[in-house]
């Protein structure tokens, strides 16, 4: 509500929370980067609504912060485009990105890493980019042509699934509190290819105990495949979070 005040998200928010509009800018600039064409039909969307302040709590006891990212990445089997909240290490450039500014993060064989870092919302910023617009439909329509710059798409390469890109995870759970649970928790977790990085016992309420695991990097399929089993296990009381940590 304070940033649909402020001018930086629409008066219907939905495109920002829900990462739709981060969503439809990855499907641009993966097209650029890869020199293939993507849509946003291919890139899995998922907004910020359920992160609650105790994940971001936790999220900087751990080290990290938690943004709304666009990642668009080139792999042998094809492309990765996917939006979604995201744990970064506090130290990364894109962690200290706060109110309405906006960074485009590269990491390129050659140059390394770069970083565009700008408003990306409000009154003036957001004048500046249509007034930009205008100005090359005005040139554009002065010289005959419909751009200086077309799309520079000359291969056709596939975009993975979700289910076959890696990323490690952050989940909190609540878990009942007696001898063997965590033990049996992490044996499924490793029947599955699901190495653990880090695990915490936060607050106590009466026999229930709060958990917060952290994996290392592994498959989503076999992420996912733990959590349907996990969810069917007495022990389990809620799996109240589950978040992408990115450490690239």
């Amino acid at each position: 509500k304070l940033a649909t005040d402020l001018g930086y998200a629409e008066a219907d928010p939905t495109a920002d929370i829900e990462g739709y509009d981060a969503g439809r800018k990855l499907a641009i600039m993966a097209s650029i980067a890869f020199h293939s064409s993507v849509i946003f039909d291919d890139v899995y969307t998922e907004g910020i609504s359920k992160i609650t302040a105790k994940d971001i709590r936790y999220a900087h006891e751990l080290g990290y912060e938690i943004k709304l990212l666009g990642l668009a990445k080139l792999t042998p089997e094809g492309i990765e485009v996917k939006v979604h909240p995201t744990m970064i290490p506090l130290q990364h450039p894109l962690a200290a990105v706060k109110d309405s500014f906006n960074a485009v993060f590269v990491h390129g064989d050659a140059v390394d890493d770069a970083m565009f870092y700008g408003r990306g919302a409000g009154a003036l910023p957001t004048g500046s980019a249509v007034v930009g617009d205008i100005m090359d439909i005005a040139r554009n329509m002065q010289y005959h042509c419909t751009g200086r710059i077309g799309c520079s798409c000359y291969q056709s390469l596939p975009v993975k699934k979700m289910s076959e890109t890696r990323s490690s995870y952050y989940i909190r759970m609540k878990l009942e509190d007696r001898a063997g649970t965590l033990a049996a928790l992490a044996g499924l977790f490793g029947s599955n290819n699901v190495s653990i990085s880090m695990l915490l016992q936060k607050a106590k309420e009466g026999n229930t105990a709060e958990v917060v695991i952290v994996t290392y990097d592994v498959m989503e399929k076999q992420f996912m495949d733990s959590i349907t089993v996990i969810k069917t296990m007495s022990m389990v009381k809620e799996i109240s979070s589950i978040i992408r940590v990115h450490h690239a």
